[in-house]
């Protein structure tokens, strides 16, 4: 009888001190997460950060060094056999065979699972449909492109949706349609009873699935928190307006200053001034007293420190454009 998660563990995922050392390299430096069951965690961090290597020794595919972790109150050393029957693991790139098609392989996945043969079928037809696979159903894989590969190695992941799913870079090499679709498959595993870890390297898709997010850089948490938090520890957010008189700006300028009392910054383009916004109750003061100064506006915007600020400043990195983002999209990344 397959075991399962216990309803009364709030944990999914426990782990504590975590250290794995290869020679000289200190991979992990006692990582400590907690991931509450019925939630979506994201893992981020630079490259050579820990990430792959903390997630690989929660899936029992590495043995620690040190510190220990649970799964569902069950230990990742002790009771590996039983926490392999708890969670699912899908990598980076398409682990199927590429002699066979789509269909067959889900078909293997799913009769290995226990699927009998009409079962496995659906399952498969069913996952082939929800991944936009259909029409492809059986062609060679070998003539499959890099993004269809991906879909279908995410198919063969959720054959036996487990209470605990970590996906590495899910959406890696998948168009913005096709990302979008996945995010909505991720949601709907969590409506469904389902744990998600996830790494990603695409900021935006932190910002829309991950509940809380662990920052790791050089082995160690560095940050952990909701994004909202993230965001604040590395600043308030920021008021920009725009006078409709350039020649009213310094007079706006004081104005800022003083209701808002803080220092505000004018931008090189005329007429838009930025000023930090630590009390946004002031917002409507700030507004009466314009208007009563005879200032219009015709923008205003409130800015919230962006993710890219947050691992700039937490980590040292820098974001870069990944290959995977086209311009088209303009999507924020980051390495990881």
């Amino acid at each position: 009888m397959k075991e399962t998660a216990s309803n009364h563990s709030q944990w999914a995922v426990e782990a504590r001190g975590l250290v794995k050392t290869f020679g000289d390299n200190r991979a992990v430096d006692g990582v400590d997460l907690n991931v509450r069951a019925g939630s979506i965690y994201g893992v981020l961090g630079p490259n050579g950060a820990g990430k792959t290597t903390t997630i690989r020794m929660l899936a029992t595919l590495l043995r620690p060094d040190a510190g220990s972790a649970r799964i569902f109150g069950h230990d990742v050393v002790k009771e590996s056999q039983i926490v392999r029957q708890l969670i699912g693991v899908t990598g980076q790139y398409a682990s199927v065979d590429e002699s066979l098609s789509a269909t067959e392989n889900l078909v293997i996945f799913s009769r290995l699972l226990g699927l009998g043969r009409a079962e496995a079928k659906k399952k498969a037809a069913d996952l082939l449909e929800e991944f936009g696979l259909t029409e492809a159903a059986k062609r060679p894989l070998k003539n499959f492109s890099g993004g269809m590969r991906r879909r279908l190695d995410l198919a063969a992941s959720l054959i036996a949706q487990p209470p605990l799913i970590f996906l590495d870079e899910p959406t890696t090499g998948l168009d913005p349609r096709t990302r979008a679709q996945m995010w909505e498959t991720i949601r709907r595993l969590v409506n469904t009873g389902s744990t998600v870890l996830l790494t990603t390297q695409y900021l935006d898709e932190a910002d829309q699935l991950a509940d809380r997010i662990a920052v790791i850089d050089r082995g160690h948490v560095v940050a952990e928190g909701t994004v909202d938090e993230l965001k604040a520890s590395v600043g308030s957010s920021s008021l920009q307006l725009r006078v409709q008189d350039p020649q009213d700006s310094e007079g706006a300028r004081r104005i800022i200053e003083q209701v808002l009392q803080v220092k505000s910054n004018a931008t090189s383009e005329a007429g838009r001034i930025t000023a930090p916004m630590k009390n946004a109750d002031l917002v409507t003061d700030l507004l009466i007293a314009l208007r009563t100064a005879g200032i219009h506006l015709s923008e205003m915007s409130v800015q919230k420190p962006t993710l890219d600020e947050v691992f700039l400043t937490i980590t040292g990195h820098g974001v870069e454009a990944s290959p995977a983002a086209s311009e088209s999209n303009k999507e924020e990344v980051v390495r990881v």
